[in-house]
C-alpha cells in the first residue's frame, strides 16, 4: 500500500509541531495534504537522509539542488508556506540538541529514520562550496568567491538578465513596465545622482558586464574605468564596449578595487558589489573609495541590507546563500553602512530605499529562467540552474516581506570648505 506521503506529512507535523501548508507527493506515488496547495515532491528516500543528516536550511538546499526534492505549482506560495518552518525559525528557535529532549520530536525523528533509512550521509551536490572560513576577504579568497558566482557562463546570464545584462535591482516606474526599461532607468538615476558631466572620470567598482560603464560614457560623455574580478564578465564587457564604439571612453580591468591607483576620480559607482566586502573589511572599502575621489567627488553605493538584530553578535551568514550562491557574502543594516562610510570621511547626503523594486526585478529574472529552463540547465548544469531559481524566488519573497532591503546611498567627499556641491533641494533626479 502506497502511504509514504501520509506518513511523511504526519512525521513532519509531529517534528515541527505545526500543520504544514503544502501537499506532499512521495516516491511511491502517494499524496497527502491540502489538495489546492503547491506540492512538495519527495522523489526518493535520499531526500530524507539529507534532511536527517543536516536538519534545516542546508539539508533542504542539498535535496533541492540535487533534484531529490522539487516543487510543483506556485513556487512562491510553496516557499512562503515553508519559510516559517525552514528559513525563519528565528532567534528563539531550539537547537537540535534541545529539540531532541522532547519525546514527540525523538519519536518523529525515529519515524523518519525508519522511512528513509540512515546509512552514511549522501555527498553534498558538486555545486556546494566547501572551504575553510579562515582568512575571509583576502584578495585571493574574494577572487575565488566572485568567480564562483559570476563565472557561471555569460550565455546563462543572458537568459536570466535579458538584454540589459544588469545584475542588480532595477528601478520601476510601474510593475507593468519592461525589465529593460527599468534597468535603463536605474542606470540613468545613478548617473543623475552622481551629476556626471562630459569630460569627468568615473570609476565603476564591480562593473559586471559593462552596462553602467557603457551608459555613462555614451549618454554623459564621461571616461570610465570599470573593475571586476571576473574574467568572463570582463571579456564580455570589453566586447560590448567595442561594439558600442566606446573603446576610447571605457576601460574594463580585471582588478581588485584595492589595487586601483590612478585616482582621483570625479565620481564612483558601486552597484551590488559592497555585499561581497564583508564586515571586517567594510571600513577599508569605504576608505579606499574616499581616497580615490577628488574633493567634492560623489559616491553612489547601491547595496542590499538586512534587518538589524537585537544582538548583532548573533548574526550568521545564511547557510544556503554562503554555500551555493555568494560565498563569503555578508549583509549589514543600512545604519551600519552609513556609519562606516562617514567614519571613512565621506558625508552621506541621501539614502533612497528601493526594496520593492528588487522584488519586482527578481520575479522577472525567475520568469526569464523558467521560460528557457531547458537551455539554461544545459548551459550551467541542472543543479546550478536549480540554485539560481531557488535563491532568486526566495529572495523576491524576502524583499516583499521586508526581511531584507536595498538602498542607494549618495555620499560626497566634502572638502574642508564644507561646500558639498549638493543643491539645497537635492532630489532633482526624481
Amino acid at each position: 500500500m502506497a502511504d509514504a506521503a501520509l506518513r511523511l506529512k504526519s512525521l513532519f507535523e509531529q517534528l515541527l509541531g505545526t500543520p504544514i501548508q503544502v501537499r506532499i507527493r512521495a516516491w511511491d506515488g502517494s499524496e497527502a495534504g491540502p489538495p489546492d496547495a503547491p506540492t512538495l515532491v519527495v522523489r526518493n528516500r535520499r531526500a530524507l537522509r539529507r534532511l536527517l543528516w543536516k536538519p534545516g536550511e542546508l539539508g533542504m538546499a542539498r535535496a533541492w539542488v540535487s533534484g531529490d526534492l522539487g516543487i510543483e505549482g506556485d513556487l512562491y506560495a510553496a516557499l512562503d508556506a515553508m519559510s516559517s518552518l525552514v528559513w525563519e525559525r528565528g532567534d528563539d528557535a531550539r537547537t537540535l540538541a534541545q529539540a531532541l529532549r522532547d519525546p514527540e520530536v525523538r519519536s518523529a525523528v525515529r519515524g523518519l529514520v525508519r522511512l528513509g533509512g540512515l546509512p552514511l550521509p549522501p555527498a553534498p551536490p558538486p555545486e556546494e562550496v566547501r572551504r575553510s572560513r579562515a582568512h575571509l576577504h583576502t584578495k585571493r579568497t574574494d577572487k575565488r568567491a566572485i568567480s564562483h558566482h559570476y563565472d557561471v557562463g555569460n550565455d546563462f546570464y543572458e537568459i536570466v538578465l535579458g538584454p540589459s545584462m544588469v545584475y542588480s535591482c532595477a528601478y520601476w516606474e510601474s510593475p507593468d513596465g519592461t525589465l529593460e526599461d527599468a534597468q535603463r532607468d536605474k542606470l540613468e538615476l545613478i548617473c543623475r545622482k552622481l551629476k556626471l558631466t562630459p569630460g569627468q572620470r568615473l570609476l565603476d567598482v564591480g562593473c559586471g558586464w559593462g552596462s553602467m560603464a557603457i551608459h555613462a560614457a555614451r549618454e554623459y560623455g564621461v571616461s570610465v574605468v570599470g573593475v571586476t574580478l571576473s574574467q568572463e564578465q570582463a571579456a564580455y564587457a570589453r566586447k560590448r564596449v567595442a561594439g558600442e564604439g566606446l573603446t576610447d571612453k571605457v576601460e574594463i580591468r580585471v582588478q581588485d578595487y584595492r589595487d586601483v591607483a590612478d585616482g582621483p576620480y570625479d565620481a564612483i559607482s558601486s552597484v551590488g558589489m559592497a555585499e561581497h566586502v564583508g564586515a571586517e573589511r567594510y571600513l577599508e572599502y569605504a576608505g579606499v573609495l574616499h581616497s580615490l575621489l577628488k574633493p567634492g567627488g560623489r559616491l553612489l553605493n547601491h547595496q542590499i541590507a538586512r534587518r538589524p538584530h537585537r544582538d548583532e553578535s548573533s548574526y550568521s551568514i545564511d547557510e544556503f546563500i554562503d554555500s551555493y550562491v555568494f560565498p563569503d557574502g555578508e549583509l549589514a543594516p543600512i545604519g551600519t553602512t552609513v556609519t562606516q562610510l562617514e567614519r571613512a570621511g565621506l558625508e552621506v547626503r541621501d539614502v533612497e530605499v528601493i526594496r520593492e523594486h528588487y522584488a519586482l526585478t527578481l520575479r522577472r529574472w525567475v520568469a526569464n529562467l523558467e521560460a528557457d529552463w531547458a537551455r539554461a540547465a544545459k548551459l550551467a548544469g541542472a543543479g546550478r540552474a536549480r540554485v539560481w531559481r531557488l535563491y532568486m524566488a526566495a529572495s523576491a519573497l524576502a524583499f516583499e516581506r521586508n526581511r531584507i532591503g536595498v538602498n542607494q546611498v549618495l555620499a560626497v567627499r566634502t572638502p574642508d570648505s564644507g561646500n558639498s556641491g549638493v543643491p539645497l533641494r537635492a532630489r532633482t533626479w526624481n
